[in-house]
């Protein structure tokens, strides 16, 4: 192998153009693609900018020509040479630097390499496991190259946003306390302090609003967080969040600075301008026509609810689910009564993962008549009513679902999105976002026989709702907000708590016992009682942003080195087995099984 000597780059494989021709530069990069037509031998050199081809030709250098004989997929090379036009015919127009080619007159190889576990070609499907175990090979591939860059370029435009409007980026501690904050830490045990342990922050929730206390005013960071929980596409066992928190705003002040900082991001990142400001639904009206708090409105299906239409009707499942205080909804499929028995079967199943105990459904005829097993049990008026409920026309597919109001929901919501994907109404180009706000502020758990935070302990009720918190605290509002794009949570937030007398009011509704919030919370609380300005802010996943932007299915695809689904690193195979030292020296038995 060779050294690059005195050779320097003067140019990336992508900067080359017709204004180059008869200039000498030099280009280092890697082989991607070797052509050998007739003694003449092709090159396709990439670096991480592009591609250019480079020609060795015996003609032009013999000495050169002889060398690259030995070149293979993915050898490391300095190349000097003359910018030359491409033959009549052969130019490439898919390619930014096909207009001209290289000659070359002198080729150094910097390094070999073995024959790669895969082809780097981006059209090539390789296992996902194989991808991360080698991961640095992956991040060769053009596509993956490009994820990292439009991080990179997202991350730099909401950073210029933000220093724009006076934020400061402050840093907050990786080793913290395990405080409860919905999902499992990850512990680390403390060696000079036997018996005690450190978590990894969940969020730097309780250090940003003791940045307000301290004065801060505008606090931002670009922040690794951990969470010790089940893994699927859209999370890993640590994220990143773009995290901030202001003093003395209220909620417009959160929507005009987050509007911004998608707006410069999707500038830098898409070329795209949005339009603001962003659409709102509250929580419940998110619920009632969606079923979820996370909606997808690019396209329409949304949910009817018919339960006082069909409160007294003839059919006796919907009439007892009724009764029992449950809920009848529908969604109508315009235009898909021609769906088989065997998709209506499919549906029916897939809707019963989600808790629905059957799915009734109505084919429309062109007649206008009903198709169905249930059309009997209905009296004429009673079809009429609920056609006009639905809008229902020949030709319609009308489903039902009766039970409780979540089962309601939740099997509605996921058959809301089956239909969009199995009629293709999903437009991958565009990007819909949605303010949800007016989230309740407790929700009841009944395997705990208690209420918890939907969000956080720490979220501030609406004002108006505070005299609920001791006589009904289900129905306390809070003023908490999520920022909703494509059906995916992006970020969320809230006006904080930021009086003493009202954080123990809201301990107290969470079953929180005083003895437990001073355990777990005490330097908070002790900030609150020393001139805690009012404050709130919001936290957007950056991983889930880029995975949405990038068009890809995981945030595996835009994080440089992810975990698998089971929290293991394919690359390094972590996590991995220590030395029994290392175990005593931190107070931990190295003998459990």
């Amino acid at each position: 192998m060779e050294s690059m000597g005195e050779l320097k780059r003067s140019h990336t494989c992508n900067d080359l153009r017709a204004d180059h021709i008869d200039q000498e530069i030099t280009l280092m990069g890697w082989v991607l693609r070797r052509r050998d037509h007739g003694g003449v031998i092709f090159i396709d050199l990439r670096d991480r900018w592009g591609i250019s081809q480079i020609v060795f030709n015996p003609e032009f250098n013999s000495e050169a020509h002889a060398k690259a004989h030995a070149l293979r997929s993915e050898w490391v090379i300095a190349v000097r040479g003359k910018v030359t036009p491409r033959p009549e015919g052969m130019v490439n127009k898919n390619l930014k630097t096909g207009e001209i080619e290289v000659m070359i007159s002198e080729l150094r190889i910097l390094n070999a390499s073995l024959t790669p576990p895969f082809p780097l070609d981006e059209d090539i499907e390789v296992s996902e496991n194989l991808r991360l175990q080698y991961r640095y090979l992956d991040l060769r591939r053009p596509g993956m190259a490009d994820n990292l860059i439009m991080r990179h370029k997202a991350c730099q435009a909401l950073r210029t946003f933000l220093n724009d409007e006076n934020f400061l980026e402050i840093e907050t501690p990786v080793l913290t306390r395990s405080t409860p904050e919905g999902a499992r830490d990850y512990l680390v045990p403390s060696r000079v302090n036997a018996g005690k342990f450190y978590a990894l922050p969940q969020s730097p929730q309780l250090f940003k609003q003791l940045l307000m206390v301290a004065g801060m005013d505008r606090y931002y960071q670009i922040v690794k967080c951990f969470r010790d929980e089940d893994l699927r596409a859209d999370r890993q066992p640590e994220f990143t969040q773009v995290d901030m928190e202001l003093s003395f705003i209220t909620e417009e002040d959160i929507y005009r600075i987050a509007e911004g900082v998608m707006t410069s991001l999707f500038a830098a990142t898409k070329a795209m301008e949005l339009q603001t400001p962003f659409p709102r639904m509250t929580y419940a009206e998110a619920m009632e026509r969606y079923g979820c708090d996370k909606p997808d409105t690019r396209f329409g299906l949304e949910l009817i609810n018919l339960t006082e239409v069909v409160k007294g009707c003839g059919f006796q499942v919907f009439r007892t689910v009724v009764e029992k205080g449950g809920q009848v909804k529908s969604i109508n499929a315009k235009g898909c009564a021609t769906f088989s028995r065997k998709d209506l079967d499919d549906l029916t199943g897939y809707v019963g993962n989600f808790g629905a105990k059957g799915l009734a459904w109505v084919k429309v005829k062109e007649d206008g008549e009903w198709q169905s097993p249930i059309a009997k049990f209905f009296t004429e008026a009673e079809r009429a009513a609920m056609a006009t409920t639905l809008d229902a026309q020949p030709g319609d597919l009308l489903f039902f679902v009766a039970d409780n109001a979540v089962v309601v929901r939740s099997a509605l919501a996921e058959l809301r999105l089956e239909l969009a994907r199995r009629l293709k109404l999903i437009d991958k180009n565009t990007f819909n976002f949605l303010w949800v706000t007016d989230f309740p502020l407790l929700e009841y758990d009944h395997e705990q026989k208690r209420h918890t935070a939907v969000h956080h302990p720490f979220t501030a009720p609406v004002e108006e709702d505070m005299d609920l918190l001791e006589t009904d605290p289900g129905k306390v509002r809070s003023r908490a907000y999520d920022l909703v794009l494509n059906g995916t949570e992006i970020g969320g937030g809230s006006l904080r708590i930021h009086q003493k007398t009202v954080q123990d009011r809201v301990f107290n509704a969470l079953g929180i016992a005083p003895e437990e919030a001073a355990d777990k919370f005490a330097f908070l609380l002790k900030a609150l009682e020393l001139g805690a300005p009012p404050h709130g802010g919001i936290a957007f996943g950056l991983d889930r942003l880029m995975m949405i932007i990038a068009g890809r299915d995981t945030i595996r695809d835009v994080i440089a080195f992810p975990k698998t689904q089971k929290a293991t690193c394919p690359l390094t195979d972590a996590p991995a087995g220590v030395a029994r030292k290392q175990l005593t020296e931190l107070h931990l038995r190295p003998d459990w099984q």
